[in-house]
């Protein structure tokens, strides 16, 4: 991973305004940009008045929001609805390309963000619009592979990587420290005494701020922890003990459950992909 000067983050920060400019200026219905970032490098917080579906070929991006925080490890999308204001955090170095939708029609009329598993046939798609350029040379086929992306993109299966958080209060603090140090053993009971609650009240309140319960958001905490590490290539067996599981066994069974997957078999066809 490159170290990020301040020089290099001004030209980061100047292609992200320009950038942004022509998208905002362009009348076509449908936009792809195809963008290699360096790890580290935050795209500060904005919106666009198209549907974003930012696909990430490798790395793992953090695009944080309001309404929480979504993980994208390599081989998935995240779905950002129009009007929208969100940053971009890269976690490692990152190879990505959107699409920007101005059709208020099927996904792309979504007000909530999704993260989405990506086909093979979805990444074949994306790779081909990008290699024929904003100006095809052949537009009945451009419209033909368009139109094919936009049908595949409103199939693609939703993975749970979102991440709810609160903005502010002494939940918030407890959150923060728990994604720093994630532990899949954390107790509700102490999370309600450090909240001065009964367990009982903590559970209710946890559920109306979060929109989950403790224990699912503990495993999707858990999950956003080791996502950057096995993207990086670290051993399951570390990652799995560093961050708290007594056993892979054990780990491996919380990874199927969120991603459908083992770890060795998930991080195997993202590399293959």
């Amino acid at each position: 991973m490159e170290k990020l000067t301040q020089e290099r983050l001004r030209a980061l920060d100047d292609d992200h305004i320009r950038t942004l400019s022509s998208l905002e200026q362009s009348n076509e219905d449908v936009l792809i940009r195809s963008s290699e970032i360096p790890g580290g490098y935050v795209v500060p917080p904005h919106r666009h008045r198209r549907t974003q579906f930012l696909c990430v070929f490798a790395g793992v991006v953090l695009v944080g929001t309001e309404r929480g925080r979504w993980m994208i490890p390599p081989g998935h999308a995240l779905l950002i609805p129009r009007g929208l204001e969100h940053s971009v955090e890269m976690y490692s170095d990152v190879s990505m390309r959107s699409v920007y939708i101005y059709s208020p029609e099927g996904l792309a009329a979504s007000l909530e963000p999704a993260v989405l598993e990506v086909t093979d046939l979805a990444r074949q798609l994306i790779t081909e619009a990008v290699r024929q350029g904003p100006v095809p040379e052949e537009r009945g086929r451009a419209d033909l592979v368009m139109a094919l992306l936009l049908d595949e993109i409103g199939r693609l299966p939703e993975r749970r990587l979102g991440l709810p958080f609160p903005a502010s209060g002494r939940l918030a603090g407890l959150c923060r420290d728990f994604v720093e140090q994630p532990s899949p053993t954390a107790k509700i009971d102490d999370w309600a005494r450090h909240l001065n609650m009964s367990r009982r009240t903590f559970t209710r309140f946890f559920r109306e701020e979060m929109g989950v319960s403790f224990v699912t958001w503990r495993q999707q905490a858990c999950l956003f922890a080791c996502l950057p590490r096995l993207a990086a290539g670290e051993p399951v067996t570390r990652v799995a003990l560093d961050t708290g599981y007594e056993s892979v066994p054990a780990f491996t069974t919380m990874f199927k459950r969120m991603l459908g997957a083992s770890p060795r078999a998930y991080l195997t066809s993202r590399a293959a992909a």
